[in-house]
């Protein structure tokens, strides 16, 4: 079953406090958009060190439909939407109370399992989000095609890792990013030990997979221009188990 999933890199808005923000999604909006139309599985992750992650979180909206998606929040290539009826259009309302919606990038993608130790059970995971720019010179299509076909199989096989997803662009020429790359781990040192800590998009593994992995990065990736993210995973909502 093909899932389609609307990743939100939220930054607050200004004169708001981490925790203020935090308080406001968590308890005003996560009960709204856990409601919206068409929506089988909705996470939000926290970074486990805000002051030194890219965002104030991620929101998570996954669907079995890619129009259901569209109609709720709108198509790839605009960070605003216009939703006309439901718990869509009171969740949009209800942004502007805590969102800078003009800095929080965002991504609509179709989402491939590429390992899965847990049976799809993410509560309580922390997780690498890499949001992923091609190298100069290389076309989308042949950024995908290495991804996919040499890097994935190194990137699956890295210590630790419990469940590994990779999402790509519904509409790559209008998409923010060519793709994301999110690995689960049960364990934040171990995150940590084969990926780097937040605050760097850099990172230096000194063996195994990781190692592999991170010198396969320099193929294709743009890596100073790919924002990362560290967080844990709540499950607000999930129909799919």
């Amino acid at each position: 079953m093909s899932l389609y999933k609307h990743i939100a890199l939220l930054v607050r808005k200004e004169g708001m406090s981490h925790e203020e923000f935090v308080d406001y999604w968590q308890t005003n909006h996560t009960p709204i958009a856990r409601e919206i139309e068409g929506v089988v599985k909705y996470g939000t992750v926290q970074p486990v060190t805000p002051a030194a992650a890219e965002f104030d979180g991620l929101a998570e909206l996954y669907f079995d439909d890619l129009d259901a998606l569209h109609d709720a929040l709108g198509s790839e290539g605009s960070r605003d939407y216009d939703p006309a009826k439901g718990k869509a259009k009171e969740a949009r309302e209800d942004v502007d109370n805590f969102l800078d919606i003009e800095r929080r990038p965002r991504f609509i993608g179709e989402v491939v399992v590429q390992k899965d130790e847990v049976d799809g059970d993410t509560d309580g995971l922390y997780k690498h989000s890499a949001f992923l720019v091609r190298k100069e010179g290389m076309t989308h299509d042949e950024f995908v095609d290495h991804w996919q076909n040499n890097h994935t199989p190194i990137a699956r096989e890295i210590e630790g890792v419990v469940k590994y997803d990779t999402v790509l662009p519904t509409n790559p020429e209008a998409a923010e990013f060519d793709g994301v790359a999110e690995l689960y781990f049960d364990d934040l040192d171990a995150l940590h030990d084969a990926l780097g800590s937040e605050g760097s998009r850099d990172y230096d593994p000194a063996k195994g997979k990781a190692k592999e992995a991170r010198e396969d990065v320099n193929n294709f990736l743009a890596i100073g221009e790919r924002p990362r993210f560290i967080g844990r995973e709540t499950v607000q909502k999930d129909e799919l188990r």
